[in-house]
């Protein structure tokens, strides 16, 4: 298989019925959380995903991993199709996938050892002699930076980095191909950040891994991916490699979210101008027609709200849904 085409999501629609009734439940409507998203990601490829609280980005990271159940669409991993697979099956294929959750200290059993937790994760997927788990368990202690002499410690006896280092650790121990990163940063102090950001880079060359990481911080995932997809309201709207995205965003709601990124030098923070956008995110229950950006968009148009535009490229570099881009594109050629 080509390594281009390691992960493919087509079409990928995960809704979230919304019912009433005490005696007889009926369905009244439903959640459009994640809403006919397609990507492609090379193997070894680093992919950050962006966009407000309530788009989607979460759940499509959980759809993926088939922690959630989509309503349709299709995911490939390294040739096998995930959404047709289910019980002991897609137990078995989950050592070929894993996730970092955001809270490493809710994520993890309080009542187990790190070298439980750890020898747990193991022998999940394989045999290990028990006169080798030890040193399995400090090995993968010492890969994410801990010392294994720390392993008969409880979680809440580490910090909230070292508690994610483990969290890490935990997700490494089955060797998988891909990992799906949730906000694994959002929950530590800043100065804790940068370390786990340039752990996972780290990991992620060394060991040939396939990286989605999620974040609602545009800033933080330009240092660690190849490209940056952004979503909004369960679509993605645009997506680019990483330097491209940040410093050349094409779509307007791009556009203002890396405005909203504060600049280190105070003269040039006092003279940049912020994109504000008006009014708050439609309900992912009702959509609006067409764009879903277009309520908010400072340079809507009628046609915005005929049809929803589909990802195109633009520069030979980056792609984004937007129809005035289009036309644009369209008259330029």
């Amino acid at each position: 298989m080509d390594d281009n085409s390691f992960l493919q999501v087509k079409d990928l629609k995960t809704h979230f019925s919304i019912e009433k009734g005490l005696l007889f439940r009926r369905q009244v409507g439903s959640v459009k959380a994640v809403d006919g998203v397609s990507l492609t990601l090379a193997r070894g490829e680093i992919l950050g995903l962006v966009g407000e609280s309530g788009c989607g980005k979460s759940t499509l990271g959980r759809s993926i991993l088939q922690l959630v159940k989509q309503k349709s669409g299709s995911v490939t991993l390294d040739g096998k199709e995930l959404t047709a697979i289910t019980g002991k099956s897609l137990r078995s294929s989950r050592a070929d996938f894993q996730m970092i959750f955001q809270d490493p200290y809710a994520s993890l059993n309080p009542r187990m050892t790190i070298y439980d937790t750890l020898s747990e994760a193991l022998q999940s997927h394989k045999e290990i002699p028990s006169s080798e788990v030890s040193a399995a368990v400090g090995s993968l202690m010492t890969k994410v930076g801990l010392s294994p002499r720390f392993m008969r410690k409880y979680p809440h006896e580490f910090s909230g980095g070292q508690r994610q280092r483990i969290a890490i650790a935990r997700a490494l121990a089955v060797e998988p191909k891909l990992i799906v990163a949730d906000e694994p940063v959002s929950a530590l102090d800043v100065s804790i950040q940068s370390q786990i950001i340039n752990l996972l880079a780290k990991l992620s060359r060394e060991m040939d891994l396939t990286l989605i990481f999620i974040s609602h911080d545009l800033s933080v995932v330009k240092h660690i991916s190849d490209r940056i997809a952004v979503m909004y309201l369960g679509n993605i709207v645009e997506i680019g490699p990483a330097e491209e995205v940040f410093h050349n965003p094409l779509h307007p709601y791009t556009k203002a979210l890396v405005s909203a990124i504060p600049v280190p030098d105070p003269k040039k923070e006092k003279e940049r101008k912020r994109i504000l956008l008006s009014g708050d995110p439609p309900s992912p229950i009702n959509p609006p027609v067409g764009c879903a950006f277009h309520p908010r968009c400072p340079h809507v148009e009628e046609e915005c709200k005929k049809a929803r535009p589909e990802l195109e490229p633009f520069n030979g570099k980056s792609q984004a849904a937007c129809v005035r881009l289009q036309a644009l594109n369209t008259n330029s050629i």
